[in-house]
């Protein structure tokens, strides 16, 4: 398992940006697929981004496609999501995770976004 913890959420007018980083413990971040999930109060858990390992491939849900970007410096063991153009629709707590979650989840950063 791997320790994360989420910063840069906060509240921010529709249109707006955002970058939320993810900070690791541990000399393996490296080894790890990385990833960043988002749930509002009475829905599940989904998907927003992942990353691989080397930084080399990048997968995106569609709602956030073209808006968001997802990034690692496996130096600083963080992996960050910029999020321009934000909407309403993605206010909701931010977790990353680490191989899909299996290896460790943070503990999730809120992110409003006001129209």
């Amino acid at each position: 398992q791997v320790q994360l913890v989420e910063s840069g959420g906060g509240l921010v007018q529709a249109g707006g940006s955002l970058r939320l980083s993810c900070a690791a413990s541990g000399r393996t971040f490296s080894s790890y697929d990385m990833g960043w999930f988002r749930q509002v109060p009475g829905k599940e858990r989904e998907f927003v981004a992942d990353i691989r390992r080397s930084g080399g491939w990048r997968r995106y849900a569609d709602s956030v496609k073209g808006r968001f970007t997802i990034s690692r410096d496996n130096a600083k063991n963080t992996v960050y999501l910029q999020m321009n153009s934000l909407k309403p629709d993605d206010t909701a707590v931010y977790y990353c995770a680490a191989d899909g979650g299996a290896a460790g989840w943070g503990q999730g950063t809120q992110v409003t976004v006001s129209s």
